[in-house]
């Protein structure tokens, strides 16, 4: 039966050409329940990309669950040695969207391979996510780390990393925050050798065959040694099935090492401003459930392409033009952002004309500016409508986008601080402490870590304002001088921590963008360092 195309939508012929390329190389269709029970995700939570999770109690009393995950209802039902299984599905899912403040059913299309894995097996299913990205035209990139590779550096350190120094370091890795993981690094006493290495590793980007070399000059003892011989022997697999083309190392991918312990990998599609494919090996997952086989698979996050990527209703709201978008706070701190990209060789000179003009081209420095609300500057880099942006740290940690964070400019600098009625303590009594704030997020994490049981007062201004009016008895804001407080009889109490403005990118943009971007850090830290 002939099917004509025409009358299916775009993600349901994703799915067809997606299903037929798995099936060419022996990958049979897998069918699940959409539910399951949820002891299932209670206890590997840690292995979801949510802890958020609709349930529902079933007519037999049971607690179920609208299942948020694919890859944990086969591991369950697979059975330990029985061969080489090669499994494909289209599934829905059923996580939080972006911020986390609605469910959402998100499609997905994937494989798993699961059993006694060799070099080709792996090879090969890297390759299907590399082709699988193809499908959808335009130009796309398969990143690929290594979790091994991680670890053994993280253990050549001669001071031990304790489980939350480690933490910290990883989200520095993974954000390519080189800057504050110098900082971690020092302030923590780690050795200069390991300092050099995992900083160097977090800014190594580029294809395979030009970065190994690198990556070998990093090793650090046998661990190391056996990772990098793995990842050159899956490049060779790869070479022999003719899929080498915009395929890189990056070692920002990381995951869980509960679950991961070796090549993992993410795919992007220019003009799509996240990850659409996301995948690994996850053998220790596969041990929680008492089997011994290897496991690697990967999903491709379709709800992310619900339109042809040629169609103008999918294209950013500027021409990709190789011009690299600049978002911009409004107020001092983007006039003292714009002043460093101006001395740097980046700047626009009708940026300052007397006009209600938000957008600003420089096509000879190859830039185009724009103004945007100090807070709103992340939600532009993270959804792609800019390349690079300027944020306060006081931002990134609020909202946490997935964005990297290149350069700390040294400029806006601030402190985040608790602060309250001169003479108040923050005593450890059994009363709930009231917090005005406009940073809820930061207030819960820095009172959480105390134990102390906290009621958080949003407000949009005025924070100053809670403890005089008996509202709250402490504030959690933005200090710069301490004059304001001290005008209105309050004080800081205690320092979370400082502030000062980021250069920050989109992840997908600063791959398809490495040169220009790279370029432009290059002589915003020359500039910086004069």
């Amino acid at each position: 039966m002939s099917i004509d195309e025409n009358v299916l939508r775009y993600d349901e012929r994703a799915v067809l050409q997606l299903r037929a390329l798995y099936r060419q190389f022996g990958y049979t269709p897998y069918r699940m329940s959409r539910f399951e029970e949820y002891g299932l995700y209670a206890e590997n939570m840690s292995f979801l990309a949510s802890g958020e999770i609709i349930t529902f109690t079933d007519t037999n009393g049971k607690l179920m669950a609208l299942r948020p995950d694919v890859t944990l209802s086969i591991v369950k039902n697979s059975r330990n040695g029985d061969g080489l299984k090669k499994l494909c599905y289209n599934e829905n899912v059923y996580r939080p969207g972006a911020g986390g403040y609605e469910f959402k059913e998100r499609m997905q299309a994937g494989l798993e391979c699961i059993g006694a894995l060799d070099t080709y097996a792996i090879g090969e299913v890297i390759m299907l996510a590399a082709r699988s990205l193809s499908l959808f035209g335009g130009r796309s990139c398969l990143d690929i780390s290594h979790m091994g590779y991680i670890n053994a550096l993280l253990q050549s350190a001669k001071t031990p990393i304790t489980p939350d120094l480690r933490a910290r370091i990883l989200q520095c890795v993974s954000d390519k925050n080189s800057p504050e993981l110098t900082a971690l690094c020092i302030e923590h006493g780690l050795d200069d050798a390991f300092r050099d290495k995992i900083t160097a590793l977090t800014a190594l980007y580029g294809p395979i065959d030009e970065t190994l070399p690198r990556l070998r000059e990093l090793c650090a003892g046998a661990q190391c040694d056996d990772a990098l011989q793995e990842l050159e022997d899956i490049f060779g697999v790869l070479q022999t099935l003719g899929v080498t083309e915009n395929v890189n190392l990056d070692f920002s991918i990381v995951n869980d090492m509960r679950y991961y312990g070796g090549v993992i990998f993410q795919g992007y599609i220019e003009g799509v401003p996240s990850k659409v494919l996301s995948g690994g090996r996850y053998d220790e997952l596969l041990r929680k459930f008492g089997k011994n086989d290897g496991a690697i698979g990967f999903a491709v996050y379709l709800d992310l392409l619900e339109q042809p990527l040629d169609d103008p209703d999918m294209s950013p709201p500027h021409d990709t033009d190789g011009i690299i978008n600049v978002a911009l706070p409004k107020g001092r701190l983007g006039d003292a952002a714009y002043e460093i990209f101006e001395r740097a060789g980046y700047g626009c000179p009708g940026i300052y004309e007397d006009n209600r003009r938000l957008v600003f081209e420089s096509p000879d420095g190859g830039v185009r500016y724009f103004w945007v609300k100090p807070s709103d500057v992340a939600i532009y880099v993270e959804r792609g409508a800019a390349d690079i942006g300027v944020a306060g740290k006081d931002i990134l940690l609020e909202y946490s986008p997935e964005v990297y964070e290149l350069l700390d400019l040294g400029i806006g600098r601030c402190r985040m601080a608790v602060a309250a009625k001169k003479g108040f303590t923050l005593s450890h009594d059994d009363r709930t402490l009231r917090v005005a704030t406009k940073f809820v997020n930061i207030a819960r994490r820095f009172f959480a870590k105390k134990g102390r049981e906290i009621d958080v007062i949003k407000l949009g201004g005025s924070i100053e304002l809670a403890p005089l009016l008996g509202l709250s008895d402490v504030i959690v804001d933005v200090v710069e001088t301490g004059r304001t407080l001290l005008e209105n009889g309050l004080e800081p109490v205690e320092t979370i921590f400082d502030i000062s403005a980021r250069l920050i990118a989109n992840k997908a943009g600063y791959k398809f963008n490495f040169d220009a971007i790279t370029a432009l850090c290059e002589k915003i830290q020359k500039e910086l360092g004069a």
